[in-house]
């Protein structure tokens, strides 16, 4: 296991692996392991190229798909996730809630050859359901079922509301919010605590957790069921309160060698990000951090994904590690097939954007960039376009009369027009 590898000074073909990709050294990436500020996300049985998420690594990005319960299409869930891997996301997470959710995941991992993450408590609700009966009817053995499930099933990481106490619900009755509750996890969790009157079962039996994940060195990722959902309730008491339960949670997984991630809040405005991301790093020990978004503004319904960068890209550049994307159908309908490459290219720049000021092959990438720009070189600009075919079609469907410039200046382009008069003055 990767964890307990790197404590011991052994260094996994993983971690090799991981080094090679990232242009990192070996050893900045056991120690990393070690402390758990890095973490490696592949289960032992899934064959898939590893992911490495944490301190001093590239800012990756992930692609949520899924079905609904309204909506239920295997082949177009299979379609997005080869979308998402072929615009750039680094790992994919299946949050289906709709149809046969063991066979749509196994055939996404079977056709889709992606680190994936899911959310187990989506699965044991699921099977509620199908008995027509109530979620909060589940039982801790249901619970506990359905991450056995998906952990055997080779799932690489797994959103778990840990950190939804019974503690938390009782602060949530006397604080209350403006949008409430948008974690679908952390609703499942509280409403089960309120029904029950007892305390979380993954939190209560968190121990038997840890030993099922270090099984299959899964990585937990402590879901923030307390997330705020909206700007008003954004860095608020449930939300930090979480987090500092959450903190002592990673510390517990890294005592058993079980690599953990946190999971970040969505909704905070811009001149919060910076100190969210800090504040979590505090907390957690600069576990690493996963933020969905954060979106910085509420009322961006159809551009989500723009309102997602920005925040992604504060949030990088103060310290988060892995941004899911989120795309211009959030908060309004399943994403299509073109809305899940939106999100992912939204994403890809946020994070390279970060990346850029970090490692130099990607910042070379923008100064090949600039050089063809220079050169008025169009061929070269298009094929370093992060979205290649766009930028083709683009260019294609608009040229201009001479293939030197294009239509926003024509003849009065700046740098040719610069370039032809220092010509003539050699």
């Amino acid at each position: 296991m990767q964890m307990k590898a790197a404590k011991n000074g052994k260094i996994t073909d993983e971690m090799k692996f991981i080094a090679d990709k990232e242009k990192v050294d070996v050893e900045k990436i056991r120690r990393g392991i070690a402390r758990g500020h890095i973490v490696i996300l592949k289960n032992v049985n899934h064959e898939v190229e590893p992911v490495g998420v944490g301190a001093g690594l590239r800012v990756k990005v992930n692609a949520n798909i899924g079905t609904s319960m309204d909506i239920v299409d295997i082949e177009a869930e299979i379609r997005k996730a080869k979308i998402a891997k072929k615009y750039g996301a680094d790992t994919i997470m299946d949050l289906s809630t709709g149809g046969d959710l063991d066979l749509i995941r196994r055939r996404i991992m079977q056709e889709v050859p992606m680190v994936i993450g899911t959310v187990p408590i989506y699965q044991a609700a699921w099977e509620m359901l199908k008995r027509n009966k109530a979620i909060v009817e589940m039982t801790e053995d249901d619970m506990f079922n359905a991450v056995e499930k998906h952990l055997k099933d080779g799932v690489d990481f797994l959103t778990i509301h840990v950190g939804v106490t019974r503690e938390a619900v009782e602060k949530m009755k006397e604080r209350k919010r403006v949008v409430g509750t948008v974690s679908r996890g952390g609703t499942f969790h509280a409403a089960w605590i309120l029904h029950h009157d007892e305390e979380n079962p993954f939190y209560k039996n968190y121990d038997y957790l840890l030993e099922l994940l270090g099984e299959y060195d899964a990585t937990i990722s402590l879901g923030d069921g307390l997330r705020p959902g909206g700007l008003p309730d954004a860095t608020d008491f449930l939300q930090i309160h979480e987090l500092y339960t959450i903190g002592k949670l990673v510390k517990k997984a890294r005592e058993k060698n079980v690599q953990a991630m946190v999971e970040g809040p969505g909704h905070i405005p811009i001149d919060q990000v910076t100190a969210n991301v800090k504040m979590a790093k505090v907390a957690t020990d600069n576990a690493p951090f996963y933020v969905l978004g954060p979106l910085v503004t509420d009322i961006s319904s159809g551009y989500d994904h723009i309102a997602g960068a920005i925040g992604g890209a504060i949030a990088a550049m103060a310290g988060a590690d892995f941004l899911c994307y989120v795309t211009p159908a959030e908060h309004l309908a399943l994403p299509t097939e073109e809305e899940v490459k939106q999100g992912v290219i939204a994403t890809r720049i946020a994070a390279h954007a970060v990346n850029l000021t970090r490692f130099e092959d990607e910042y070379m990438w923008d100064y090949q960039m600039s050089l063809a720009r220079g050169s008025l070189k169009w061929d070269k600009q298009l094929e370093l376009s992060i979205d290649r075919d766009n930028a083709i079609k683009i260019r294609k469907e608009r040229y201009p009369h001479s293939p030197q410039v294009c239509t926003m200046c024509g003849e009065l382009c700046a740098i040719k027009m610069l370039r032809d008069y220092l010509s003539k003055r050699k």
